[in-house]
């Protein structure tokens, strides 16, 4: 039979062969840009270095969002790609968890544990500030706001009048002196007076254990006492050796009504600097609540803030020479061009010894 002239022709079978090798060459190169894009991205997020290990000091400003803290971590190395660290972060649903504050990265971590770092949170930027024994209320505020901690006449107001900050052992009319324990402080730079306030005086509420209470109820004496007698000790003492005797004269005058009659508390009364004590002027015979030459017992309240080695002085005293007899009197003095301090037992001893060891 004829074969009809209007029927389709068949395909032609290497049209078909052409064409699906087109479309498996055109799946094949996009399977191929897909991997090579995937690679590409995978090598954007591994550790910008893969050599030695490089600690770095990274800080979250307070409103970076996610583009801002891509570009900060491109910017000091420790990312290779800001804008596709930045995108792993909005797919991973990270973006709005980032902390603010220093961490310490390293360009040997990968895309995925800095940001798990970032989330996790950082740690507060501090201002380091030392105050040594001894320092005054007013010095310990001028130290705080040079350290740029905040304004020394905010610091002064709430010494003064602490109110909440109030420890419960406090007096009801008293300043924080004498409860700003000296110490090393890292400080976080955010934190406000009341709260560079309140751990200073955390920090002196650790002081007191179970062992000091029970000392303190032995003793006779309250919180306020102690630290006031303590920082007596703390102006007094020349060395930490000095100061269990310095603590045995103070506590014998107390106990038998004797004046204190130091220096130290009559410069603290008239805001002078021991040096700056002049007897001629009647400085001495100035009446005020913290002249121990006019006035018997305690000062008013401490005359600076004592450190631990003074407080636990004033705990466990030495008030006895070797002969079992109780000190009442000290001096600093000079032997043979050398620092010389003697404790004594009686005013004559006492006098003789300023004799020897203060008068030319």
């Amino acid at each position: 039979m004829t074969e009809d002239a209007s029927s389709p022709a068949a395909p032609d079978p290497k049209r078909r062969r052409d064409r699906r090798q087109g479309l498996l060459l055109l799946l094949l190169a996009g399977i191929l840009t897909a991997a090579a894009m995937i690679l590409i991205v995978w090598n954007q997020l591994t550790p910008s270095s893969a050599g030695l290990s490089t600690p770095t000091e990274f800080e979250v400003l307070p409103g970076w969002d996610a583009n801002r803290t891509a570009a900060a971590l491109s910017e000091a190395g420790l990312i290779r790609n800001a804008r596709l660290f930045s995108l792993y972060l909005r797919l991973r649903d990270l973006d709005t968890r980032i902390g603010e504050g220093l961490y310490n990265l390293d360009p040997a971590m990968s895309a995925a544990e800095i940001a798990a770092a970032l989330v996790a949170g950082g740690r507060p930027r501090t201002t380091r500030v030392v105050l040594p024994e001894g320092l005054r209320a007013g010095e310990v505020a001028a130290r705080l706001a040079a350290a740029g901690l905040g304004e020394l006449t905010d610091f002064l107001a709430r010494i003064a009048e602490p109110n909440e900050l109030r420890p419960q052992y406090l007096p009801p009319d008293s300043g924080l002196e004498g409860f700003l324990f000296p110490a090393s402080y890292d400080i976080p730079t955010a934190s406000t007076p009341d709260e560079i306030l309140n751990l200073l005086t955390q920090r002196f509420a650790q002081v007191i254990s179970s062992d000091v209470t029970e000392a303190l109820s032995a003793s006779g004496l309250t919180v306020h006492d102690w630290v006031t007698l303590g920082s007596i000790v703390q102006a007094e003492a020349g060395s930490t050796d000095e100061m269990p005797v310095i603590a045995g004269v103070f506590l014998n005058r107390l106990e038998i009504g004797m004046a204190l009659q130091s220096d130290p508390t009559v410069a603290y009364g008239l805001n002078k600097g021991l040096p700056e004590l002049d007897a001629s002027a009647g400085d001495f015979e100035q009446d005020h609540p913290w002249n121990t030459y006019t006035r018997g017992g305690l000062p008013a309240g401490p005359i600076g803030n004592p450190g631990a080695e003074a407080l636990m002085a004033v705990l466990a005293p030495q008030r006895e020479n070797p002969d079992g007899r109780p000190y009442l009197y000290f001096i600093h003095g000079f032997d043979g061009g050398g620092p010389i301090f003697r404790p004594n037992i009686s005013l004559a001893d006492h006098n003789r010894d300023i004799g020897r060891y203060l008068r030319p």
